[in-house]
């Protein structure tokens, strides 16, 4: 069971600021609508992807973690703080992508689930309480350097592995899980040897239907040819073809 002060914390910070604040243009979209998401990732090229969003006017649904980056702090130390209010600014919203961005590996019981390190730093069994602050930490994190900041009532696992015990504790903290669609991977944390950026463009370009949520990170270490080099070309492509991008709605896609 919940407790109401855990319950009280859990609304304020998932709360949704005033819905004018979400509202978007609605330019003609023949080709219907998008939703692109980007989980923290590495950050090595985060400034070129934000750049990239705001010269396109494409705003997106930001899920945080708070990972290691390639500068030495982690992506919601206050090192990163002037980067997330510009992307409040900008019209971005936000969602939990757990706090530490380990991995669910089945539950251990009713009320209980096993969440491991994909390194060495450990692995535990969240109950429901612990559950509520995995998910409720990078949001309070955010709140603390970006107060007026979009919070969206989702979160995403990391990997979108999920367990059947993790979705019903992440429900009774009121979140409803979000992943990506089929042709929705943009394949940017894929090997560059083997899956190189233009074939990624080309493949995204291609297969992206209408209602598709789209995955991308800020960046991934082990990736050696960027693909922020191509995500210009990717984004003016599916314009160009009378997509629009939107962000998601409180209640996710399907």
């Amino acid at each position: 069971m919940r407790s109401p002060k855990l319950l009280r914390r859990l609304a304020a910070l998932f709360a949704l600021v005033a819905l004018p604040a979400m509202a978007q243009p609605a330019p003609s979209c023949p080709a219907g609508t998008l939703y692109l998401t980007i989980d923290t990732g590495w950050g090595r090229e985060a400034e070129q992807i934000a750049e990239i969003l705001k010269r396109r006017n494409v705003r997106a649904t930001l899920f945080l973690a708070n990972e290691p980056t390639y500068n030495g702090e982690r992506s919601l130390s206050p090192a990163w703080a002037a980067f997330w209010r510009a992307r409040v600014a900008e019209g971005h919203v936000f969602a939990s992508h757990t706090d530490r961005h380990w991995y669910f590996r089945g539950d251990a019981g009713p009320g209980r689930t096993r969440y491991v390190a994909r390194g060495r730093e450990g692995q535990t069994v969240l109950d429901q309480p612990a559950m509520c602050h995995e998910l409720a930490q990078p949001i309070e994190r955010l709140r603390a350097i970006a107060p007026d900041a979009v919070v969206l009532p989702l979160w995403r696992a990391p990997g979108g592995i999920t367990t059947p015990g993790a979705l019903r504790m992440a429900e009774a903290c009121g979140l409803h899980h979000q992943g990506w669609t089929a042709q929705g991977f943009l394949g940017d944390e894929l090997p560059s040897e083997t899956y190189p950026n233009q074939a990624l463009a080309t493949r995204a370009l291609n297969t992206v239907r209408d209602g598709e949520v789209l995955v991308m990170h800020w960046g991934i270490r082990s990736r050696r040819d960027p693909y922020a080099s191509v995500l210009d070309q990717v984004i003016a492509g599916l314009q160009s073809r009378g997509f629009c991008f939107a962000t998601l709605p409180p209640e996710g896609r399907r």
